[in-house]
């Protein structure tokens, strides 16, 4: 089993009066911070409190981009030529950069959410749009990229540092993809399951499909989605089970590359 692992959490997904997940909490559980940057959710005092709340719990801190979807939290699929896509994505990182610096740190890496990660998975053309709108805004930013995914190979043919991801809470088809949130078995709410699931990603060094299919990748993070009343359990036996394994969990920026 390998040394070391980074675990993530989509946080700063509140907006205005509307509070969503338990980010105090999880916090204190994960390594890498997954910030939400105004379009999918999150506002500039949200995103503020939030990057103070990463420098309190040592986490690293990242941007989570996605289509300017409030309504519908970014999970609707917009079209978007190339060149609209690469500067939507540089100007959230840029958003978030301005406030991590305000605050005295800087944004270490980058995710993108929802619909826009799906897209992105398996489209070369809006994953390259993505990879360039990460290295415009700072070549030196990780790209936190879907295992198996179109993202990996446009961070590389970018000359981007990239870490592929899985998820601790969500089960995937054949095709690398999460299973859809319309199928029942999509998410993974039981704490058990979910660290068994994280345990043989990593023991197997690959995604293991709910159809038993493996599809070999270098897994280097997992992701809780921060809006699941879930996370925190899931979050903090994962991370228990990986260090009574020996695994040493880390943040991004601790990674070598």
């Amino acid at each position: 089993m390998q040394h070391e692992i980074n675990l993530n959490a989509d946080m700063g997904e509140s907006f205005g009066k509307y509070t969503i997940g338990n980010d105090a909490e999880l916090m204190k559980v994960i390594r890498s911070a997954n910030i939400a940057c105004g379009f999918h959710a999150g506002d500039a005092t949200v995103m503020t409190r939030t990057v103070r709340l990463a420098l309190e719990c040592g986490a690293s801190i990242g941007a989570h981009p996605g289509f300017n979807d409030l309504w519908g939290f970014g999970r609707r699929q917009i079209a978007m030529n190339a060149q609209d896509l690469e500067y939507m994505i540089t100007y959230q990182i840029g958003a978030l950069q301005a406030i991590a610096a305000a605050q005295g740190t800087r944004v270490t890496h980058v995710k993108p959410h929802g619909a826009l990660n799906n897209m992105a998975h398996h489209d070369f053309e809006i994953a390259n749009a993505i990879a360039r709108g990460i290295r415009a805004a700072d070549r030196e930013l990780i790209f936190v990229a879907n295992a198996c995914s179109e993202m990996v190979r446009a961070g590389h043919a970018n000359e981007l540092k990239v870490a592929e991801e899985a998820y601790v809470d969500r089960t995937y088809t054949d095709s690398g993809l999460m299973t859809p949130r319309t199928e029942a078995n999509a998410v993974i709410k039981d704490a058990k399951v979910a660290a068994r699931q994280v345990l043989s990603f990593i023991e197997e060094q690959a995604i293991v499909t709910a159809s038993g299919k493996r599809l070999p990748s270098a897994i280097r993070s997992f992701c809780t989605h921060g809006d699941e009343p879930t996370a925190v359990a899931l979050a903090t036996l994962v991370r228990a089970e990986l260090e009574r394994q020996g695994v040493r969990v880390v943040p991004l920026t601790e990674m070598s590359f």
